[in-house]
């Protein structure tokens, strides 16, 4: 696919603008009363690298650099993608277990939850292709995903009194205060290995097509 062309440039800039909007939306609406504001939440991580990737992508587009920022759209693409399911997943059994502090506003919900991840997978897979040495993307996971434990576990609870659960408080989303330390932390390892698996599945997909495409070898 041509990524200077029109339409995907027309593309790049809807979802750069979207995400620019609600990080800017984010940021100036939430209560920062509470230590680490929105960025408390995994998230809004997720809707800030969408924001960097996004721009990236549109500087490619619009002849800005030639360097091809897989690991940066890779790693928005996942995290994105392991947001989503995590949120639905919970919110189908119990909407208090991710919204403690009662629902959100219905166009976050559905931009953060849906069409913004929506919008960068679209891109990662079948404009930018960026799934390509997933090992970098590997590497970048092995960072960000230890990089929010500590932030939740180390700064976010210890400096926040709700959400209140069974177990602890302050942890951003409900359903995590009801867990003790190992269980939270075997649900860390496994959310890792879950996004180092859907990487590398991204990968195939994006890889399936060109596969089944090949004329198959032929006999002597």
């Amino acid at each position: 696919m041509n990524v200077r062309s029109s339409s995907v440039v027309t593309y790049r800039w809807i979802t750069f603008l979207l995400a620019a909007g609600y990080v800017i939306y984010q940021f100036t609406t939430s209560d920062w009363s509470k230590p680490g504001g929105p960025l408390r939440f995994l998230t809004i991580w997720a809707l800030v690298f969408s924001t960097f990737s996004a721009w990236l992508m549109l500087c490619i587009s619009r002849g800005k650099t030639e360097n091809r920022y897989e690991v940066p759209a890779m790693t928005a693409a996942v995290t994105n993608v392991m947001v989503v399911f995590l949120y639905w997943k919970l919110f189908l059994t119990d909407p208090s277990l991710v919204n403690g502090g009662g629902p959100i506003i219905w166009h976050q919900e559905y931009y953060l939850h849906a069409l913004g991840p929506a919008l960068q997978l679209i891109d990662a897979m079948f404009i930018g292709r960026v799934f390509n040495r997933i090992w970098r993307g590997i590497v970048a996971l092995v960072i960000l995903i230890p990089a929010y434990v500590a932030w939740a576990e180390l700064f976010v609870s210890p400096l926040n009194s709700t959400p209140a659960g069974r177990v602890t408080s302050g942890l951003p989303y409900p359903f995590l205060n009801n867990m003790e330390w190992v269980d939270r932390a075997e649900f860390y390892f496994i959310y890792g290995v879950a996004a180092a698996v859907t990487l590398v599945v991204l990968s195939a997909i994006q890889r399936a097509p060109d596969i089944l495409s090949r004329p198959a070898l032929r006999r002597e």
